[in-house]
């Protein structure tokens, strides 16, 4: 017993080694292209390198349809009363637009946190299924916000090396990066945690209404509307939609739309295009005030005050890293 025992953990040790080497080699291919801090875009169309070198405050975003690989450091994500950690090794996965805040903690400038991020839609999670004629039973009937993390093994970092490997090849990396998004979506199918991108609620249009819903609001949040009003355009009674709606995103439906709008907002400002006022109005606002009180409840100050804030940290980054 104590022999195989120890065998066991000699393996397990062994398999831990081999993991960490792989990671620090795709981590030493993403420096190569580049070591910017933030968001970094390449020339795989729905690929980025995210990468932070101190610890960010809890900031709230929203989360896309998309998963992201964690190659370094740590990340809590706070969805509602729940906080996720995922680490090295382990993927986020995200097949709707759910607003959350996160942040990135135990970094520092010699070990930064560093992530790969794909974007991704649920059609084309859907074509890779029914081309594959890949059958999942998804574990619930709903979505479910605190299964959201996946762990990543060896064909998975296989996948992003070669996909890395394309960005030397600017004359063949659109239409290959395309063919290696498609096996690294039936690889997540096929494995151990494909129920986390392929939510029949997503997929089956008479399932409940409640994605419909989902996806009404994302294209219609400027729009005002009452929660009665979204059950009857999906066929839901006001109570079912309530309840549906929260047990996937963690809130109500006007919440979802609110923080849609303001995230939208913040972003139109920091792009320098509107001042608070017109954002305000353009995410679909009657109020100037009213949003202004709304934005300093989510992001803790007042619009001009929390721009002017996220602007003086994104330079002295950049001076800091030159």
């Amino acid at each position: 017993m104590l022999e195989t025992e120890l065998k066991s953990r000699a393996l397990f040790g062994e398999s831990i080694s081999i993991h960490q080497k792989i990671l620090s080699r795709i981590i030493a291919m993403t420096e190569k292209i580049s070591t910017a801090e933030g968001t970094t875009p390449t020339l795989v169309p729905f690929l980025s390198i995210i990468r932070d070198s101190h610890p960010t405050p809890l900031n709230p975003i929203v989360l896309s349809p998309s998963f992201c690989l964690i190659l370094q450091g740590t990340k809590q994500l706070h969805l509602g009363p729940n906080i996720i950690q995922f680490q090295a090794g382990d993927y986020l996965a995200s097949m709707i637009d759910i607003p959350a805040s996160a942040q990135t903690i135990a970094v520092t400038k010699k070990s930064p946190y560093i992530g790969l991020h794909i974007d991704f839609t649920t059609k084309e999670i859907a074509s890779v299924v029914m081309e594959a004629k890949i059958n999942i039973k998804p574990k619930v009937k709903k979505l479910n916000t605190e299964d959201l993390i996946g762990k990543s093994d060896s064909s998975l970092f296989d996948l992003f090396i070669r996909l890395l490997n394309l960005i030397d090849k600017p004359h063949e990396v659109l239409f290959l990066s395309a063919l290696i998004k498609r096996e690294m979506i039936f690889n997540l199918l096929s494995g151990d945690y494909g129920h986390l991108f392929f939510q029949q609620v997503l997929f089956d249009q008479k399932a409940d209404g409640v994605g419909k819903a989902i996806a009404w609001i994302k294209e219609n949040y400027s729009r005002s509307f009452t929660a009665l009003e979204l059950a009857k355009l999906n066929n839901m009674s006001l109570s079912g939609l309530q309840h549906k709606f929260k047990a996937i995103t963690m809130m109500g439906p006007l919440q979802y739309q609110k923080q849609l709008r303001l995230q939208e907002a913040r972003r139109l400002m920091l792009s320098g295009s509107m001042d608070a006022t017109t954002a305000a109005f353009e995410v679909g606002y009657e109020s100037a005030s009213q949003f202004s009180r709304e934005y300093r409840r989510l992001f803790g100050l007042p619009p001009h005050k929390d721009i002017k804030a996220v602007q003086r940290g994104s330079l002295a980054s950049e001076l800091e890293n030159g």
